[in-house]
């Protein structure tokens, strides 16, 4: 039901009138995250500025049973930011200070609004280096991030958001304030209760403060482009490479159809006749990295790549990497809807998976175009399509239900780093097995007896 006068006077004399928005024209915006084809209107959205504030809101939701739901910037693929019906939309955006660097202990204290780019440049200016780097950096929030356990291009070797938190403030939805880590970098007293939070997409409490992990800042770096007339050949090299013992910070890959619409949006130069492309760089000690490089080129050309582009410079790095961070852009121009999956499989099974979702994409009659991780088997088939096309919709939801079938099947998991959200909870039950559905729910229930948090995502 809507939000009642004496609840929104209440959320005003917690936050003050200006942060609380209930007008239709203002809430539209909250409506929706980045999952295309879904949304669903708040009640209200409400700023939070500090913890406390938080806390409140929490403490009268709870109170009242009224459901909450976190944004950053809703930049999620999942609908893990997708408002419940005359929901509290909780907006941390402006709850956005860097508190410390701590460049003695390697760490980092921000607030959840802080974006992941802002984090990365903070951490660069103190000599160090903060690894993640989903698609989104540029303006999804640290909060979002761990909330989600998002990974990046550089998850094969630095791996993902989860590997880089110390510690959490969390606001459970009781009110009360929750602090678990520290800077220690040994720690075993009692449960780790702050990997409890990572990735659970806001439905066991409201994260305030992070605490980070930042390590040395690599010294040098080394960016190749390879292409290849098939697909196998692509991971052929992937897995000669691994088993050269090197482990590249970036390793991906895109498909023929994604390499035309990217080279049309981003004009790197990339060859038209090919059916794969590898990024690969290397980082690390100035003699490793050209060590590496070497070793990688030569494998790239042992596997039959028809050409080999190695960066002078960081300026060329920066335009070949484009190559990769432009794909969804470059994509989301064909169509006037975008459905960016993910889906990861062992990556002696990225060729198999690539050729699959090629098939599944013809019998159901779709365009697709699939770019990801190869080095860690991490693929995003991206089908462009049109949500007021509901024959097409059905197609595409069929189409899913296969690839993710076939993921598990594989030994693969549902979603490497956009979550579970609405759009796969469906197939969460099938992927982690009772046993493992029967402890989640219970940890929810013990976290949040009410239900008030992000209602209906991961399960119901």
């Amino acid at each position: 039901m809507p939000l009642s006068s004496d609840i929104l006077k209440s959320l005003r004399a917690i936050v003050g009138s200006k942060a609380v928005l209930t007008q239709k024209e203002d809430l539209i915006p909250y409506s929706f995250d980045g999952t295309a084809a879904l949304s669903q209107m708040p009640g209200c959205v409400v700023f939070s500025r500090t913890s406390e504030d938080v806390a409140a809101v929490l403490k009268l939701a709870n109170d009242q049973r009224i459901p909450v739901v976190t944004r950053g910037s809703g930049t999620g693929l999942s609908g893990g930011s997708l408002p419940s019906r005359d929901c509290i939309a909780l907006c941390t955006v402006q709850m956005n200070k860097i508190l410390e660097v701590d460049a003695a202990n390697l760490t980092m204290t921000v607030e959840p609004g802080v974006t992941t780019l802002e984090i990365a440049t903070a951490a660069e200016q103190a000599g160090l280096f903060y690894p993640p780097d989903p698609g989104s950096m540029k303006i999804s929030t640290i909060g979002g991030n761990v909330a989600e356990n998002s990974g990046g291009l550089r998850g094969l070797k630095y791996g993902i958001t989860r590997n880089y938190v110390m510690g959490l403030e969390v606001v459970l939805p009781s009110g009360e304030i929750l602090n678990t880590g520290n800077k220690c970098v040994k720690d075993v007293a009692g449960y780790s209760i702050k990997d409890l939070f990572i990735g659970s997409e806001g439905t066991l409490g409201v994260i305030t403060k992070v605490l980070l992990r930042l390590i040395p800042r690599p010294a040098a770096k080394q960016t190749m482009v390879a292409t290849f007339s098939e697909m196998d050949k692509a991971a052929q090299t992937v897995s000669d490479i691994i088993a050269a013992k090197i482990i590249p910070c970036t390793l991906e890959f895109l498909d023929r159809t994604t390499i035309h619409c990217v080279e049309d949006f981003a004009k790197v130069g990339l060859p038209l006749d090919c059916e794969a492309l590898l990024l690969m760089e290397t980082d690390g000690h100035p003699s490793a990295v050209a060590e590496e490089a070497d070793k990688m080129v030569e494998l790239v050309r042992k596997n039959g790549a028809m050409e080999v582009r190695v960066a002078k410079n960081e300026k060329e790095a920066n335009k070949l990497a484009s190559a990769r961070r432009s794909a969804f852009s470059a994509l989301a121009r064909l169509s006037p809807t975008i459905i960016l999956e993910d889906a990861t499989v062992p990556r002696s099974e990225l060729a198999r998976m690539v050729r699959f979702v090629n098939e599944v994409a013809a019998k159901y009659k779709l365009r697709i175009g699939t770019f990801g991780h190869m080095g860690d088997g991490n693929l995003h088939p991206t089908f462009l399509t049109d949500e007021r096309n509901k024959d097409e919709m059905h197609r595409v939801h069929e189409a899913f239900k296969e690839i993710f079938d076939e993921a598990i099947r594989l030994g693969g998991t549902i979603t490497g780093e956009h979550g579970v959200g609405v759009a796969k909870k469906e197939f969460l039950p099938k992927f982690a097995g009772d046993a493992a559905m029967t402890v989640m729910r219970a940890f929810r229930l013990a976290c949040d007896p009410n239900g008030i948090l992000n209602p209906g995502k991961m399960f119901d």
